[in-house]
């Protein structure tokens, strides 16, 4: 069994900036995209970034222009660099490994607080 573990989060200022990372215990070699959700209280789970495995990035509109998802295949790991932080970024983010045998890997999500 595949475990994804996130870290990175935490609490800081409106502006700010917080780098997200999230590993995987394994390499899975043949994933079809590495994702980026986040839940914040009372709300459902959305997506914030994706990155396919060819590469293609997508954003939610919420994310263009200060979130920016990169992953490291080799090292099995997806990062997402939030900058320009606002309070309501603040959520739980969850990582997520799709692969092309449809096995469907999620983290147990680490926490951004954005305070004003």
């Amino acid at each position: 069994q595949v475990h994804l573990v996130e870290s990175g989060g935490g609490l800081v200022q409106a502006g700010g900036s917080l780098r997200l990372s999230c590993a995987a215990s394994e390499i899975i070699r043949d994933f079809s995209f590495k994702a980026w959700y986040r839940q914040a209280p009372g709300e459902q789970r959305i997506l914030v970034a994706s990155i396919e495995s060819g590469g293609r990035r997508n954003y939610a509109d919420f994310a263009k222009g200060r979130f920016t998802v990169s992953g490291d295949n080799a090292e099995n790991t997806v990062y997402l660099q939030m900058d320009g932080l606002k309070p309501e970024d603040t959520a739980v983010y969850y990582c997520r490994i799709f692969t092309s045998i449809r096995a469907d890997y999620w983290g147990h999500g680490t926490q951004v607080t954005v305070s004003s």
